[in-house]
């Protein structure tokens, strides 16, 4: 079973171009503009793509030092920020990346004050590279999210302190639901600061048993990260979390996972399952309408167009996984005959200007 250390692991190598500083970040004077940039336009209108699934590491390997944690803080492979970043944005003809910190091996650490220390190197590292690309990039706040309260202090430090447009989390905390009461505080913070919370799978290992998605395809992947978040959008609405924070926003990889795939065996559990105990307030559908947002992660045109239906344009974002070699292209909403140009301008840029507070 891919666990996050292999999550973190799986895609570390050589990145040309990369000049690393102390906190795992590119040398800025090294970059050079590529020749090209591809820009946009749709009906004529210059459109400023935004890329919500977008990862990326900040090396904290001298504050992991010594700890049980120590082998997880570095590396980082093509995930490393550095020139070679921007020019997969210009050949791509995304003009902002909204930046996470995935893996989530942070929350093994049971120390509130090492796991503060982390969280802190990681959000003023993305910060501060932010702050010297401001118009290609935002970033997600990380968040120790075993210690919910801290998780909610760190949230609003990110936000407050050093301008991050949200929170960053995984799908469970070492295997446990984040609908438990005791996250609360984490969701309830999320709410009242009115910024989005993106969830990123990391396999399934909270739900498969040992060694079920092992062997060929790497199912850990293929299967295991749709499924854990569809199995985290579910406890979301059918414990009442949503409803508990009206105000909470979620933005969901991997294009909602199999939620709205398979919607219609979601929509009427709570009526014909006597045992299904709902405590959500609405139909699985209204969530997906109004407090979920999913991007674009489903590669064919019928996929997109199902997600559409499903969902509607206003809670579809653009989502690539950069670096990784995922095909999904702007092309894909595009190309997409079923959507109005005023449709395409809304899921490529407009739903993230609104949800990151990013100035049109």
């Amino acid at each position: 079973m891919p666990s996050r250390r292999d999550f973190v692991r799986t895609f570390a190598g050589a990145t040309a171009g990369a000049y690393v500083m102390s906190r795992g970040f590119g040398h800025v004077s090294a970059l050079q503009a590529p020749a090209v940039r591809r820009e946009v336009t749709i009906g004529g209108k210059r459109v400023r793509v935004i890329d919500i699934h977008c990862h990326c590491v900040i090396n904290v390997s001298d504050i992991v030092k010594g700890t049980p944690l120590e082998k997880e803080g570095g590396g980082g492979g093509n995930q490393v920020l550095g020139p070679q970043r921007l020019q997969i944005m210009d050949k791509t003809g995304v003009d902002v990346q909204a930046l996470t910190i995935n893996g989530f091996w942070w929350y093994a650490a049971s120390d509130r004050e090492l796991a503060g220390r982390i969280v802190r190197a990681q959000n003023e590292g993305l910060a501060k590279w932010v702050s010297t690309h401001p118009q290609r990039f935002v970033a997600m706040a990380s968040v120790a999210l075993q210690h919910p309260d801290l998780a909610a202090q760190q949230l609003e430090d990110g936000v407050k302190r050093l301008g991050l447009r949200g929170a960053s989390i995984g799908g469970h905390v070492n295997g446990e639901d984040l609908s438990l009461p005791k996250y609360d505080p984490f969701w309830a913070k999320a709410a009242e600061l009115g910024v989005p919370v993106v969830m990123h799978p990391g396999g399934a290992d909270n739900i498969i048993k040992e060694g079920a998605l092992r062997g060929r395809a790497d199912l850990g992947n293929i299967i295991g990260n749709p499924l854990e978040t569809t199995y985290f959008l579910s406890r979301l609405i059918f414990d009442g979390t949503f409803d508990k924070f009206p105000g909470l926003r979620v933005c969901a990889a991997h294009a909602g996972g199999y939620l709205p795939s398979y919607l219609g065996r979601s929509e009427v559990a709570c009526e014909v399952r006597n045992n299904a105990n709902c405590a959500n307030k609405k139909k699985p559908s209204e969530y997906l309408k109004s407090q979920i947002f999913i991007d674009t992660m489903v590669f064919s045109d019928e996929g997109l167009r199902h997600l559409v239906a499903e969902v509607g344009v206003n809670n579809i974002v653009y989502g690539t996984d950069v670096p990784f070699n995922w095909p999904v292209t702007v092309d894909l909403v595009l190309n997409a005959k079923y959507l109005s140009d005023a449709d395409k301008i809304t899921i490529l840029s407009g739903n993230l200007q609104k949800l990151l507070k990013i100035d049109s």
